[in-house]
């Protein structure tokens, strides 16, 4: 069930990594500038936002499979959609719809772990699932790249499609109900007394703020790394595609850290060690951007360690974050997402805004970002000392 709940929750990263080698294609073929093509990846992040809003609850109240059964059919009808799209602003309101369907997988294997176990039980199996979904950013930037150069921008939809076809058979038959019983209500009122109960609760809170700076160092990358090394640095596709893989390597690379150490070191030592990698790595990016070192291993190199101190903190604080709430996990974790992608959503479009061709506005947010992390870090442990 390990590799089905990865694949599951590498839904969103698939909806970026495959699609973002294609973007550059995306902006030639319909003659469209950089910010425009940059819009079908932020309004993708907002049904990211709003998805998780709706799955989550509703997961709570329905169960767990037939909200990703339903999060599956959505993103097969929306991918087929954006593949037949003319304009960018039809792929765009494609991409939309395709969030709110993908969104579903994150939200509810989050849920689903919480169902299962706790604290470090659940920080082990969230990394176990992390290794996984890491090799959706290192295979889906190699397929999108090659689907783009057979059959343009158009086909990394399809191949969308098939994935998401394939995954509604897996899911179909391999996934059993996790969901406690009774079932919560979905009453507008109950909601949001849950909803504002999670985020009073410290317990949610400081993990939160830590996974939300990991959320966004991420969404970075993931989000502008294209430009900057393609656009920018006039690195070639196919070769942009390894590199991003390379990055991803090193997210799987902490996850499986993170996995055969949880047990021995604990949460907190894990979250430490991510923050400092992320403090550390992001203010190299940022001072080799600033200097303008204009190499793509400049760009790389950082990131390669940046991600790899994501990969600590995102499945232990996701573990510390929703363990508290045991009949309320899909609703904590629809929050997670929810507030994680609509940072994601800013900072694409503030960085598709900003970009002047260098890695300097990628790069800066992700040294604030390791910054941030750092210093919530330092708040939750002074918190538990």
């Amino acid at each position: 069930m390990t590799v089905l709940l990865g694949a599951l929750i590498a839904l969103p990263a698939l909806g970026t990594d495959m699609f973002v080698p294609a973007l550059p294609v995306l902006a030639r073929a319909l003659s469209a500038p950089v910010s425009a093509a940059q819009l079908t990846l932020t309004l993708y992040f907002v049904g990211l936002a709003a998805g998780q809003l709706l799955w989550g609850p509703l997961s709570d109240r329905f169960g767990r499979k037939p909200v990703l059964l339903a999060g599956l059919v959505t993103m097969l009808l929306t991918s087929v959609a954006a593949s037949m799209a003319e304009s960018v602003a039809a792929v765009a309101a494609a991409r939309l719809a395709q969030g709110l369907g993908m969104s579903s997988g994150a939200v509810v294997v989050r849920s689903i772990v919480r169902d299962l176990y706790v604290h470090e039980q659940a920080a082990r199996l969230l990394s176990s699932i992390t290794i996984v979904f890491s090799i959706v950013p290192i295979a889906a930037p190699l397929a999108g790249a090659q689907l783009a150069a057979l059959g343009g921008w158009e086909a990394v939809f399809w191949g969308m499609a098939a994935a998401a076809a394939a995954l509604l058979i897996a899911t179909s038959a391999a996934l059993r109900e996790t969901a406690p019983m009774p079932r919560r209500s979905v009453h507008p009122v109950t909601l949001a007394r849950t909803f504002w109960g999670i985020l009073r609760d410290r317990r949610f809170i400081a993990p939160f703020l830590l996974l939300l700076c990991s959320h966004i160092g991420i969404l970075a990358w993931v989000s502008n790394s294209a430009f900057t090394l393609v656009g920018g640095l006039g690195v070639a596709v196919t070769a942009y595609s390894f590199m991003f893989a390379a990055v991803a390597l090193g997210q799987m690379s902490g996850a499986w850290f993170s996995s055969r150490m949880v047990m021995r070191l604990g949460i907190g030592r894990l979250l430490r060690l991510g923050a400092f990698l992320m403090l550390g790595s992001g203010a190299a990016a940022a001072a080799l951007a600033w200097m303008g070192v204009g190499h793509w291993l400049a760009v790389v190199a950082p990131f390669v360690a940046f991600l790899f101190g994501t990969a600590l903190i995102v499945p232990n604080a996701t573990a510390a974050a929703i363990s508290p709430f045991p009949g309320a996990a899909g609703t904590a974790s629809s929050l997670i997402g929810t507030i994680g992608f609509t940072a994601g959503a800013l900072v694409s479009a503030g960085l598709g805004a900003a970009f002047d061709g260098t890695a300097r506005p990628m790069a800066t947010v992700a040294a604030l970002a390791g910054l941030g992390a750092f210093l919530f870090e330092r708040t939750l442990h002074r918190g538990k000392a």
